[in-house]
């Protein structure tokens, strides 16, 4: 088992193309016992540019591009870190990535593709947009056919380059246009359609005047302006939207960190190892093949990536690798802007609806080899075992871990009260209340985690900001933390590098909440635990649980579902992209928030008991009930799609614990999903709940008024009065 095996070695992934995207795939399919694999990509998904032409015609919708890189890295066992790398040293082995401290390899690889972009060109970054990287691109495509629809732009489009790229994208532009009478004219500095065979450029000559669009040629570009594109012999030609698809350009960094470069691209080997570069290889657009240049085309990078998984493994495990021999011919299969393409191969070519038929399904089926993920198998359950309640849902992580409620306050109940006059606070508490000298107070509170997330970095942001929020509920200020953190079994080499990580991230996000980390413990375990304990200093009494009175409205600083979203991913079942924003949400600190809120009656952290187990704590204290407009309640993104068929493994217990009257339906259920680095729950008075959420929204918090206290007992759900 995994477990079992010490981890000794780090391969980091830098970039989401094609080429990585597949090796995960393998890598889930037989992991390597020893090695830890991560991936670092600015955003969740990567784009299949395969599918773009068919997107930007109307053929597919933006989400059938997507290749969804944080599904694949949880199938992969991968840690995920969302950013862009922006230099590589490699003699040290250290990637950069801004916001965090230097990420460590043993061995890695770059496939981060190419660019588009043209700053060369006077005007263009300003008045432009590159076809790549696509997630840009897209979004401005979208929101000018959405203009073009409203009368508020001309449909007037104007692509720089007049190669296969920009001429298939011209006429998936013309196609989707046509009901707007659209003009689409593609430049070219020098000669058009080049890289295709002769029957394969009249064939798109030929489709492109049948769509009226006009072919500029022989004139470079003096600058581009918001409404036209200028000519160097004064030549304007009217553009409400112009496109750079004028061949592949690097990214700037690759060549700037001092890797071995030719025009820009990483010079690989046979074996796709960079030259000189111990341990780093690279594929896709980003690479230039020394011994067998290619064009640059997304077909050598799947074809490559069998290869690249190969010798990556190898590399890890010090064993010879393989060579990486790209074909010399390959099908190009061209879009015609409605559903037909030409195919071309050696010279050969044809063209009409079948063709984009047989393009269809090559595109749906690799895009369906990266989506349908096999679920891993379960270990089989002993045939004898002792009786009880069974259960073989896999544990949840973070909050989803803690012990049910019920329990925990029936074992409470053996522990004596304080017997020391400066401790104020009783068992179970939120956290401890001691005399700090004067009117002064000081809190005490400790948290520990189950991580659920790889990535020692995040996880450890998410920790500290989760131990924080019991200090910042009470209306303390942060001031001092030990750490106590768990690794799994790992080399003294691994052992550093990811102490380092967590220590150097616990200080920094400590110490812009004004505490500072003064030490802790740490041990070896069977799997990665983070916690904190943290002491706050008060000004008078802190706030506690017992000030609600009935009148009050509820305030929630931060949506729910963490449970429901993090039981899901653990499956499978949950996109990327609500993954990654409920992480970074949970990662936020909310000490501003505290400080806004720093009248309320009475105020707590939504954490593992729930959204309803926390305010009935609240009630209790203080001898009030509460209705909760389920309507007003914000969620995560993401959450009610996965709510009735994944529920935290703490779901049911929280629920037998705080019921609520009326609670239907999946944002029923919501409210007693466990939370992790939950929001702010406060009781403030009714007059001043609207200023306050004002103030928290631009704060930049997800606040909301979701009911308020009412006289009586116990919890129900209704419209806010």
């Amino acid at each position: 088992m995994q477990a079992d095996i010490p981890l000794t070695r780090d391969l980091v992934l830098v970039g989401g193309g094609h080429a990585h995207a597949l090796v995960l795939k393998r890598w889930g399919m037989k992991p390597l016992p020893g090695a830890r694999l991560w991936i670092v990509n600015p955003g969740p998904t990567a784009p299949y540019t395969g599918m773009l032409p068919g997107y930007v015609a109307g053929h597919y919708r933006r989400d059938q591009l997507d290749i969804d890189l944080v599904r694949l890295a949880r199938f992969a066992g991968a840690a995920w870190i969302d950013g862009a790398v922006t230099g590589i040293d490699a003699g040290a082995k250290t990637l950069t990535v801004p916001g965090r401290p230097p990420v460590d390899y043993d061995v890695a690889s770059i496939d981060v593709g190419i660019t588009a972009d043209m700053p060369q060109i006077e005007g263009f970054p300003a008045h432009g947009i590159p076809a790549k990287p696509l997630g840009r691109f897209a979004q401005a495509w979208r929101a000018f056919r959405e203009a073009v629809a409203r009368g508020e732009r001309p449909a007037r489009v104007a692509v720089i380059g007049g190669g296969v790229a920009g001429a298939e994208l011209a006429m998936a532009m013309a196609h989707a246009l046509r009901g707007a009478a659209p003009a689409v004219t593609v430049i070219e500095a020098k000669t058009a359609l080049t890289g295709t065979g002769e029957r394969t450029r009249a064939t798109l000559a030929a489709a492109m005047e049948g769509l009226g669009i006009v072919l500029q040629t022989g004139t470079p570009i003096a600058r581009v302006g918001p409404d036209a594109v200028t000519l160097e012999d004064g030549t304007a030609v009217p553009s409400a939207f112009t496109v750079g698809a004028a061949g592949a350009r690097p990214h700037d960094w690759l060549g700037e960190c001092g890797l071995p470069v030719t025009d820009g691209f990483v010079r690989v080997g046979a074996d796709l190892a960079v030259e000189g570069c111990d341990g780093l290889f690279a594929a896709g657009d980003c690479a230039h093949l020394t011994d067998a240049p290619r064009p640059k085309a997304g077909v050598f990078a799947v074809r490559a990536a069998p290869i690249l998984h190969h010798n990556l493994r190898a590399a890890l495990m010090e064993r010879p690798t393989r060579p990486f021999r790209p074909q010399q011919h390959y099908l190009k299969l061209i879009s015609l802007g409605g559903k037909a393409a030409v195919a071309e191969r050696g010279g050969a070519a044809l063209a009409g609806p079948l063709l984009w038929q047989w393009k269809d399904r090559i595109d749906r089926a690799f895009m369906d080899k990266l989506t349908d993920l096999p679920p891993m198998p379960a270990p089989e359950p002993p045939k004898d075992r002792a009786a009880g309640p069974q259960s073989t849902k896999p544990l949840c992580a973070g909050c989803g871990a803690k012990v049910a409620p019920a329990a925990l306050s029936r074992a409470l109940r053996a522990v004596p009260p304080a017997r020391r006059p400066d401790v104020l606070s009783a068992p179970g508490d939120d956290a401890a209340v001691l005399h700090a000298g004067g009117g002064r107070r000081q809190v005490l509170t400790t948290d520990h985690l189950r991580a659920i997330v790889a990535d020692p970095v995040l996880m450890t942001r998410i920790a500290v900001v989760h131990a924080l929020g019991d200090v910042w509920a009470m209306g303390a200020a942060p001031q001092a933390a030990l750490a106590s953190v768990t690794l799994p079994r790992m080399t003294e080499a691994l052992q550093q590098r990811t102490l380092r990580a967590v220590l150097d991230t616990a200080a920094s996000v400590l110490g812009a909440a004004g505490a500072d980390l003064v030490g802790g413990h740490s041990t070896m375990g069977a799997e990665a635990t983070y916690g904190f304990t943290v002491t706050g200093i008060a000004e008078g009494d802190p706030i506690g649980h017992d000030g609600a009175r009935p009148g009050d409205a509820l305030i929630l600083t931060r949506p729910i579902g963490t449970g429901t979203l993090l039981a899901a991913e653990m499956a499978g079942a949950a996109r990327g992209a609500d993954v990654v924003a409920m992480l970074d949400r949970m990662a936020t600190p909310q000490g501003d928030a505290a400080a806004i809120l720093s009248d309320a009656h009475a105020m707590t952290d939504v954490t593992g008991f729930g959204l309803a187990g926390h305010l009935a704590a609240i009630c209790r204290a203080s001898g009030v009930g509460a209705v909760i407009d389920l309507d007003a309640v914000p969620v995560h993104a993401g959450a009610l799609d996965v709510a009735e068929a994944h529920r935290s493994t703490l779901w049911e217990a929280n629920r037998d614990a705080a019921p609520v009257d009326g609670a239907a339906g999946l944002r029923g259920l919501l409210l007693h999903d466990p939370q992790t680095a939950g929001g702010l729950l406060a009781c403030v008075a009714a007059d001043a709940a609207d200023g306050l959420v004002a103030a928290l929204r631009d704060a930049g918090h997800d606040a909301a008024r979701i009911g308020a206290v009412e006289e009586g007992s116990g919890l129900r759900t209704g419209p806010q009065t």
